[in-house]
């Protein structure tokens, strides 16, 4: 028999001191259940355990009970005489309430240990079923079947990219903390980890703006037509809850409707930010994963800075301890003390123009003794606060200002764009047919020039790099006997070897 229901405590076994034994147990219920086996006598846990059928797990399957995670019943299956009818044989199953615990704690464990992942494949998957919905919405009567399939795939995969990114970042966030272990495999780790993350984000600006594209398509040919064929037919199967089937039908096809809206603004939301104040998720999580890469940079140059013995901040306060403890006398003492920390008489008090021209005469070295008093309002010396006299200060209106501000970042912006759009390459050129560049496109190459020379090897000739945010990705090669050249600008002419440079724009919509 089980136990009534109110008194079930499925999860009392996690703190009971034999819990290891209990969870294996219950792990071989849930494991046999999904071969489709739902009852197993105490031989067959044994065995599944591959540990004897001693009394200890007797007592573990008769304490499962009890709790309300395992039902007994009488085994009558191979009784062949009376004593072993009245023998105690049992078999075991999992309850409700045992299923249910099995399933929260497994949720809770995956949840937990989930490291996630940046999936390049997710977003050329979501690029995909998009394309898909958008030759299905020219077309005067779209199959709903073929519809809602591809939005129930294109839900799954976003939801998925979606989790795995916020988990990946989370772990990341824990795997930038670094404790004593091995140093060496560590630096190789970030290395690897951080290409990892700029192969993602020049996919996700690569992807994120095809995706954008294809929204933004399937907005101007009637995306809402879509999602009300994939309500209409997962109204179809809903369940009638009064006399009138039809209204009951309108019902669920409206909520069907209002949840598909509703997945369709976060996927907007995901790919298409809404100017400045409202970036896309896609953009937050390629800022973040940039953010990401400078602190690995940051952690393995403190390892490194670590292993070269370069000294710290407390080992240059232990240095100075030292030289206090064995200076000669008190007179020392103080001269070491002016020398590490630059410290002079204080003269931050709220004085008078009278005692301001008094001080005038007075220098830096004089005794507070012998200088001129400073006369200290009565509410100082009562309350510790000094208060002035008159109406407080009006609060400054910043509107304005804010909508100042808002206005230059759109601006600059959209000269950054123009600029990228101006150095944008059709494929490989030489140095020397770059046009004449305007100054600020000309700054925006000096930048790019400088992250590729910086990212080349002293041995090597050729070299590609990603931006630091993630913008733009270019590509140089020395051309070999290729001479000088000049680039001309509005300031002025410059000049360097020859090379063969590829510029793209990831941040350019995809064709």
């Amino acid at each position: 028999m089980t136990l009534p229901s109110q008194e079930h405590q499925p999860f009392a076994h996690l703190s009971a001191p034999n819990a290891a034994l209990y969870r294996e147990v219950l792990r071989a219920f849930a494991r046999a259940k999904e071969r489709f086996i739902v009852h197993l006598r105490p031989e067959d846990v044994a065995a599944e355990l591959r540990r004897d059928n001693d009394d200890a797990l007797s007592q573990a399957l008769d304490k499962l009970r009890e709790w309300g995670n395992l039902r007994a019943d009488a085994d009558t299956g191979r009784v062949t005489s009376v004593e072993d009818f009245h023998r105690k044989r049992f078999l075991f199953q999992l309850t409700p309430a045992g299923q249910a615990a099995e399933q929260a704690i497994a949720f809770y464990e995956e949840a937990i240990g989930q490291r996630g992942a940046l999936q390049s494949v997710a977003l050329g998957d979501i690029a995909e079923h998009l394309q898909s919905l958008a030759v299905l919405a020219r077309d005067a009567d779209p199959d709903p079947a073929r519809v809602h399939l591809l939005l129930l795939s294109l839900t799954e995969r976003f939801s998925s990219l979606a989790d795995n990114a916020q988990a990946f970042m989370a772990s990341l966030r824990r795997a930038i903390d670094f404790s004593d272990g091995d140093v060496e495999g560590f630096v190789a780790y970030k290395e690897r980890l951080i290409e990892y993350i700029n192969r993602f984000i020049a996919d996700l600006a690569n992807s994120g703006a095809r995706i954008a594209r294809l929204l933004s398509e399937l907005e101007g040919c009637g995306h809402e037509g879509l999602l009300r064929l994939a309500a209409r037919r997962e109204a179809a199967d809903a369940v009638p809850d009064g006399e009138d089937a039809a209204e009951a039908y309108g019902r669920a096809e409206r909520r069907a409707f209002e949840s598909w809206l509703n997945r369709w603004r976060g996927l907007q939301d995901w790919f298409i930010s809404a100017g400045v104040e409202r970036p896309s998720q896609a953009r937050l999580l390629r800022q973040a994963a940039i953010t990401a890469i400078k602190q690995l940079i940051d952690a393995v140059g403190l390892l490194n800075e670590r292993r070269s013995g370069r000294s710290d901040r407390s080992a240059d306060f232990r240095a100075l301890a030292r030289w206090f403890a064995e200076a000669p006398d008190e007179e020392a003492t103080h001269r070491l003390w002016r020398a590490a920390f630059g410290l002079a008489s204080a003269r931050h008090l709220t004085v008078t123009a009278a005692t301001l021209e008094e001080w005038r005469e007075v220098t830096a070295g004089t005794s507070w003794q012998e200088a001129p008093p400073i006369t200290i309002s009565p509410q100082l010396r009562r309350t510790g606060s000094y208060e002035r006299r008159g109406k407080p200060n009006r609060v400054a209106d910043r509107s304005q200002a804010r909508r100042l501000l808002l206005e230059q970042a759109e601006r600059e912006a959209a000269e950054t764009a123009a600029a990228r759009a101006a150095l944008r390459t059709d494929g490989p050129m030489l140095l020397s047919e770059l046009d004449v560049l305007d100054p600020q496109a000309f700054r925006l190459f000096l930048g790019l020039l400088g992250d590729a020379l910086a990212a080349r090897r002293p041995w090597e000739t050729e070299v590609k790099t990603v931006t630091a945010d993630g913008s733009m990705e270019v590509r140089l090669a020395l051309v070999p006997d290729g001479g000088e050249v000049e680039i001309r600008t509005e300031d002025g002419v410059l000049t360097g070897p020859e090379h063969m440079v590829e510029i793209v724009d990831l941040m350019a919509v995809a064709p």
